[in-house]
């Protein structure tokens, strides 16, 4: 799979008017190569693919990467360079996240120019082969059982740390490695922090809560937000859930190839601001999952990426009134030619334990 993915990397090399391209990013290392080191780089020319690391590695590499040239050495910058000018390349991209002090090191003893690129991989990324919607798609079945598994087990006089280190426990134990974020759970009052973590309050009768969570499993991640209730809510929290499930599968019918970032943002923010919400739906309205959490394309206001089939996507509207709640549902989703396929699909239906 390793050498699609290059070729598809080289055909930018023209356009981009490069010879080469070093890979420092680890995840981008990991997609590229297979190798699962904490250390090291690639250097990819037109013709080769080197794998740059040092001696830690060199057993793991006879077993990820046999058909790869690799160099052992402690000096991974300083070896990329002596390949580039053993090979006569002209120029060669670096991902522009590189630190300075690595950058310093390449500007001083690269031969070949050095040319800053922003997400030169991640492009690639975003297209999912069908592998990784396979390992996508076990990664949100196993985020629908740990939904189920919260709404089976909540107990008054859990707190919030209880319920997201049960979750943890629970989405471990049945196949995924670790968190791709720290898990929201949030009750109350805290559910109108979008992002705030969970904390020792405990759950009481008549407690919104809003639970975020993804993990990977297989390397590949889900993301998924639901909000419920232990006990009754007022009339106005059950009418702005219904808001935020109407805006949300709007949203979702206008998911397709072709169609904005931007214009998904809003499909679903208008039907919030036509009912006097917009001002308590302050995020955009989702983003690309995949190696990472938050990976493209953007989904938002201020972005124009144009979806394309086999990317996946979150959609999360959600709306925050202090002093009522706050409640966001999110689920993961497949772009195709023609629409979407939703890949999360444990309950989402208004909950009242």
């Amino acid at each position: 799979m390793s050498d699609v993915r290059l070729e598809k990397l080289r055909t930018k090399f023209l356009e981009s008017k490069i010879d080469g391209f070093l890979v420092t990013d680890p995840l981008n290392i990991y997609y590229l190569s297979g190798f699962t080191g904490d250390e090291g780089l690639l250097l990819i020319t037109s013709t080769d693919k080197y794998l740059i690391t040092d001696s830690r590695f060199e057993e793991q590499i006879k077993v990820e990467n046999p058909d790869w040239n690799a160099v052992i050495t402690r000096e991974y910058l300083k070896a990329a360079c002596d390949i580039a000018a053993k090979q006569h390349l002209d120029a060669i991209g670096f991902e522009d996240n590189l630190d300075y002090a690595s950058y310093d090191l390449l500007d001083e003893t690269s031969v070949a120019d050095i040319v800053p690129f922003s997400g030169f991989v991640e492009e690639l990324r975003a297209i999912k082969d069908d592998e990784e919607i396979a390992l996508i798609k076990k990664s949100c079945a196993l985020a629908d059982d740990g939904f189920k598994f919260v709404i089976d087990n909540l107990k008054e006089g859990q707190s919030e740390l209880d319920l997201a280190n049960d979750l943890d426990y629970f989405m471990k134990k049945h196949g995924a490695s670790a968190q791709s974020f720290e898990t929201i759970a949030a009750s109350g009052e805290h559910t109108t922090w979008p992002h705030g973590t969970a904390t020792s309050r405990k759950i009481v009768q008549g407690d919104l809560i809003a639970l975020d969570y993804g993990y990977f499993v297989d390397g590949y991640t889900s993301d998924v937000t639901r909000t419920f209730s232990l006990g009754q809510q007022s009339q106005e929290v059950k009418d702005i859930y219904q808001l935020v499930l109407e805006a949300q599968q709007a949203t979702i019918e206008a998911v397709k190839a072709g169609v904005t970032g931007a214009q998904l943002d809003h499909t679903g923010r208008s039907i919030i601001e036509k009912a006097g919400y917009g001002k308590y739906f302050n995020h955009g309205m989702g983003h690309g999952i995949g190696l990472d959490i938050h990976e493209l394309p953007n989904v938002g206001q201020r972005f124009n990426d144009v979806m394309q089939a086999g990317e996946i996507i979150t959609i999360e509207p959600g709306i925050y009134v202090p002093g009522v709640g706050g409640i966001r549902i999110e689920d993961d989703l497949l772009v195709t030619p023609t629409g979407s396929e939703v890949l999360t699909k444990c309950n989402k239906n208004y909950l009242e334990l």
